[in-house]
């Protein structure tokens, strides 16, 4: 038979031990602490990549979108006399620029209001900066080979235009090297300072190609342009040259 006082000892113990002691806590808290640590930077980084692949998403539909253009235009790329909009200086190759060229083929009433795939959820630049349009067309597709050779100068791209020249599918000669269309902005590698866009080294880029692929492409992999950039604009030898 048990002793009385034992269980009474006992009983007192466990009423005592109501709740945890202070190194007890400071410990959970401690692993909570690490949890979060390893938790907070993979969810930052799954999120990063979620952008990525909705951003490649965006310019594969954009591509297919170009390729409707062709069918309906006897296989000729968009062309134009830039700037297409002679109030704002607004050229051919920038978002604002072919997207009423490509409306039809992407979704009615696009618009700064209303822009589709054309804008990248993770776009650092503000919504009106560039219309909510996040993406580039190259102008060596509108383009010949020797105007592209001409322009040693990225300001070629944006003052004393060139007339537009009809370019078809079949004047590209490397459709898996030569970049199509991509972001401007490096919107999922930040970079420190301003964000050149295609006129820089720095940041990594999604591009859609004119064999429909999209990459995510580091700008220091993409090859020197006539103007010594990683510029797909002036790329050498236009759409008859290589990107990549």
């Amino acid at each position: 038979m048990e002793h009385p006082y034992l269980i009474q000892n006992l009983k007192s113990k466990i009423q005592n031990r109501d709740g945890f002691t202070l190194i007890e806590l400071l410990v959970v808290v401690a692993i909570i602490a690490i949890l979060v640590g390893l938790i907070v930077p993979a969810l930052g980084q799954a999120r990063k990549q979620s952008g990525q692949v909705v951003c490649a998403s965006n310019l594969k539909n954009i591509g297919m979108a170009f390729d409707y253009y062709r069918q309906d235009y006897r296989d000729i790329y968009p062309c134009a006399n830039d700037p297409v909009h002679s109030v704002k200086n607004w050229w051919l190759w920038m978002g604002r620029g072919f997207r009423p060229v490509l409306e039809p083929y992407i979704a009615p009433n696009l618009s700064a209001k209303n822009p589709n795939v054309l804008w990248c959820p993770q776009d650092p630049s503000p919504e009106n900066k560039y219309e909510n349009t996040s993406y580039a067309y190259a102008m060596s597709f509108y383009h010949s080979s020797t105007q592209i050779n001409s322009m040693n100068d990225k300001s070629f791209t944006y003052s004393n235009p060139k007339p537009g020249v009809a370019v078809s599918s079949g004047k590209v000669t490397f459709p898996a090297r030569k970049i199509l269309a991509g972001e401007w902005l490096s919107a999922h590698q930040s970079i420190s300072g301003a964000d050149p866009g295609w006129w820089g080294w720095l940041g990594t880029r999604n591009f859609v190609f004119p064999d429909g692929h999209a990459e995510f492409v580091p700008n220091r992999k993409i090859r020197p342009a006539n103007d010594n950039l990683p510029d797909p604009n002036l790329t050498i030898d236009g759409v008859e040259g290589t990107d990549l």
